[in-house]
Order: C-alpha cells, then sequence, then structure tokens
C-alpha cells in the first residue's frame, strides 16, 4: 500500500533529524515530558478507527488491542514523569578540593542524548512496540530524534499513530523532524537506516534473524553503534518436584493458558517445560492436554507467522527423540496456529541445540530429565533468555541451590510460581537478558530504566556554575536527585 522511501528521501529524513538533536537535546525534561504526554491524547483521540484498521491489518481481537493502546498510553504518560524526575540521568557531583595534593577538581556527571534513533517497529504489538511504542517514547524522553520505520504487517495503523505523534509534534511547539515515519519493505532500507551516520542507536523488537542482522549492520560501521534488539526467548520454565507432588493440574492449567495466550505470539510464550520423570510429570502433562484440547486453532497476525510457525513446528518436532503429546486440528494452516505439546527426554535436549530453538506460536516442549543434576544441566546448557520461572516450593529452592545459580545466569527476569507471560510498565521491571534474548543484558526495553539506553554519560570538569546544564547546577533548580560527595538528596 505505501510506496518504500527513497534513498534521496531517506538521506533527507536523516539530515532534519540531525539538525533537529541539535535543538531537541536542549529542550528542557519538563517540555519533553509534556510533549509526550501531548502524544498520549492524540493517541486516544484517535478512537475506533484506530482500533478497527489494526485489526483489520492484523487479526487481534478489538479487546486485545483495546488493552494494548491503554497500555501504550500509560508508557508515554509513565516515561514522561520519569524524563522529568530526571532520575535516569544518574547525577552525581564530587566538589573541588583545593588543598589536596593533587588539587582535585570540580567534577559533574550527567547523562546526555546519543542522537537520532531509529525505531523498527514490531510485528505482534502494533501499538505498545510500534510507532509511538516503548523505543520511541524512551528515546523522546532522553532528548533524541526519532525515526521510525513502520512494520508492513501493519502499516496502515502505523501510519494512523504516526499521524497522532505529529500533531503533538506541531500541537507542543518541537522541532518539525523531532520524528518522521517511514515505510521501506526491502532490506536496503534497513540497512540504509542502520549504518546512515546520523544514526545514533536502533530500537528493535522481532525475530532473532532480524535483530541479529541489524546488530551486525551496526558494527560494521566506521563508528559502532548500539543497538538494542529484543530478539525473542523460550521462557523454560522447571517444575520441581515438592511442588509438582500436589499441584500438577493447577500448574497445567495456569501453563495451558499461558502457552496458547494470544495464539502464543509473545516474546514471553513458556516454549520449554523441564521436569523429572515420574508420576507427577506425568499427571502434569495429562492435565496439561486436557486443558490444551479445549483451546482451538486461530488466526495468527499475518501470513509469514503461520508460515513460520507452520515450518518450525516441524522441524522441531521431527527431529530425533521428539513426540508430539497433543496437536490440536487446523483446517487453515496458512493462517492459523494450532496448539502443538511436544516431549523429549532431558539427555536428548542437551544433545540437540535445535530443540531449544523459539518456535514463535501456541508451541512447548517438555523435557522430562532423570534426575536433578540432569535438570541442572539442561538450565547449564540453556541459552540466554528475557525470563525463566522455577515451580516450587520454598524447600525445592533451599535444596537446589545449583539449579538456582544455573537459572540466574541465563535469565533477566526469574519468576517463581508465575508465567511470564505479561510483562508490567514499571521501574522493577526488566525486559532484557543474556544474547540472543537481547544484544545487551544490562537494558531493559520495558519501564522507565530503558531511557538509560539512549543517553551516555558526560562529566564537566571545572565549569562555572552558571554554564553548566540545570541539572548540575549549585541550586538545582530542576529540583532532581542527585548524589553530592556520595550522598543521594534533592540539594
Amino acid at each position: 500500500m505505501f510506496k518504500d522511501i527513497s534513498l534521496d528521501e531517506l538521506e533527507s529524513v536523516m539530515k532534519k533529524a540531525w539538525d533537529a538533536f541539535a535543538v531537541y537535546r536542549n529542550i528542557s525534561l519538563q517540555k519533553r515530558a509534556a510533549f509526550m504526554k501531548a502524544i498520549a491524547v492524540e493517541l486516544e483521540a484517535c478512537g475506533d478507527a484506530l482500533l478497527h484498521t489494526a485489526m483489520e491489518e492484523t487479526h487481534l481481537p478489538e479487546a486485545r488491542l483495546r488493552g494494548e493502546r491503554t497500555r501504550t498510553i500509560f508508557q508515554l504518560n509513565s516515561y514522561a514523569d520519569a524524563c522529568a524526575r530526571g532520575e535516569w540521568m544518574e547525577i552525581s557531583i564530587d566538589t573541588a578540593i583545593a588543598g589536596k595534593v593533587p588539587p582535585k577538581p570540580d567534577l559533574r556527571k550527567t547523562k546526555t542524548a546519543l542522537g537520532p534513533v531509529v525505531v523498527f517497529g514490531a510485528s505482534n504489538f502494533p501499538f505498545a512496540y510500534s510507532t509511538a511504542g516503548g523505543d520511541t517514547a524512551c528515546a523522546l524522553a532522553a532528548g533524541c530524534p526519532v525515526i521510525v520505520k513502520a512494520h508492513p504487517a501493519h502499516s496502515r495503523t502505523s501510519e494512523m499513530v504516526a499521524g497522532a505523534v505529529l500533531k503533538a509534534v506541531k500541537n507542543s511547539g518541537m522541532p518539525d523532524a523531532v520524528f518522521a515515519h517511514l515505510h521501506g519493505a526491502a532490506q536496503s532500507i534497513g540497512e540504509a537506516l542502520v549504518k546512515h551516520p546520523y544514526t545514533k542507536a536502533v530500537g528493535f523488537t522481532g525475530s532473532y534473524g532480524g535483530g541479529r542482522q541489524l546488530f551486525d549492520w551496526g558494527n560494521q560501521r566506521k563508528d559502532p553503534i548500539p543497538v538494542f534488539a529484543e530478539m525473542g526467548s523460550v521462557n523454560p520454565v522447571f517444575l520441581l518436584q515438592e511442588k509438582m507432588k500436589d499441584d500438577a493440574a493447577d500448574v497445567a492449567k495456569m501453563y495451558a493458558g499461558s502457552i496458547t495466550l494470544g495464539v502464543g505470539q509473545f516474546c514471553t510464550n513458556p516454549g520449554i517445560i523441564i521436569g523429572i520423570k515420574g508420576d507427577d510429570l506425568d499427571k502434569f502433562m495429562t492435565a496439561l492436554s486436557e486443558e490444551i484440547k479445549k483451546i482451538p486453532a486461530a488466526k495468527m497476525l499475518h501470513e509469514g507467522i503461520a508460515k513460520s510457525f507452520a515450518e518450525k513446528k516441524e522441524s522441531a518436532t521431527s527431529q530425533t527423540g521428539v513426540k508430539t503429546i497433543i496437536e490440536i486440528e487446523n483446517n487453515d494452516p496458512a493462517n492459523n496456529a494450532a496448539p502443538v505439546i511436544n516431549f523429549t527426554s532431558g539427555s536428548n535436549f542437551i544433545a540437540n541445540p535445535k530443540l531449544h530453538e523459539e518456535v514463535f506460536g501456541p508451541y512447548s516442549i517438555i523435557v522430562a530429565c532423570a534426575d536433578m543434576n540432569e535438570m541442572t544441566n539442561v538450565a547449564k546448557n540453556l541459552e540466554g533468555q528475557l525470563s525463566a520461572t522455577l515451580m516450587a516450593t520454598e524447600q525445592d529452592i533451599i535444596d537446589n541451590k545449583e539449579l538456582l545459580e544455573a537459572v540466574k545466569n541465563i535469565c533477566g527476569r526469574f519468576i517463581i510460581n508465575n508465567v511470564p507471560t505479561g510483562v508490567e510498565v514499571c521501574l522493577s521491571m526488566h525486559h532484557g537478558g543474556p544474547f540472543p534474548a537481547t544484544t545487551d543484558s544490562r537494558f531493559t526495553s520495558v519501564g522507565a530504566d530503558g531511557i538509560k539506553r539512549f543517553a551516555r554519560p558526560i562529566v564537566y570538569q571545572n565549569w562555572p556554575d552558571n554554564l553548566l546544564p540545570d541539572e548540575l547546577k549549585h541550586s538545582n533548580p530542576l529540583n532532581v536527585w542527585r548524589t553530592i560527595n556520595d550522598v543521594p538528596g534533592k540539594a
């Protein structure tokens, strides 16, 4: 529907974004926050027309999309408030000591924006992780202009959201090019955006293949840039023995819902469930199968994702030592996905890394370990994850410290007796994890700490007070938290 931007047009967009950066980076925290809140207002004002367009393009139900838009509006307001509070700048001041040998200078550290940020919209979240989603909000909070490349699977939705952002740009008096929106299905457009000399960071949520390509392009530049790619996860669940003695059926019911939520199209879908073979695991598998039987095949976001699910499911199922416990009938595999639960042994899982890979959709594989030693070895052989879960009693945890340490090494969010689906937007959330879950496990793409991805530290040494940024001035006119000579406060 939308024509790819030409390379000449892209050059113009990037030049304007760079010019806007010189202005926007110096706009006050309060004005940035007001601008972000204005975007939230305009997004709400799009009304049901936006929801109906997204329904047509993504096959997602209205209730889900309405909830996602509410989440996106909350993100914009939440990150705006965090922007204004300034904690993300991690301000610290060490005052001069003239009598020290050698004399200690006056040192004041804050954070400054990186520069224009390119955001690639996600296919499975047309609002929360796309045009005005978390990456865009974080970059704007940090003082960075944003260039969004619309996801071609919901290009009309993205265009409508971009219109809301641009209206807020105008009404808030921001530089015209602080936000740009473009279309580019061709790989060459993505490469040109990442490698453009005015691009200073990239935000991405999507597949491993897509994220890794962007990361590689970012590192092939003469001046490598940070590419913050969240690339999915299998989010392993460990079923510990004492917990399963009494709660196997309840756990199965909980996980049937988590595996199939949103047709399994979440990066937090629990794709691997690890237990100890025996009667309790058998009880769990029987209960899980009974619950899965109640869940019919359903339409995926688009044909490409349905095709990928079918191919990856078939590849996983055809591996040696794998059997299917249950697969729901699917009369329309070109568009729909039907829940599938596979089974294998712990030793086979460890020996075959193919079984560790994400199957994006309503799929999970149960791994039956011979004992706790093998379960621990499974954990040690897993790649980096966004989350990992223990279904366990307190005694299970006390008795299995080696497993805990192994699991802690591979995840960004460590869950007990709950499901990984559902990522709360708050300061204490960490939505990230060791590679290949993300390209930098130190940062989150959910929660206001995500602002830090798009800023870098800068220290002012021996500057006159009147020439310092407001957050570093002696009087603290912004009334932000600072650490002065190792003492935190608002002095």
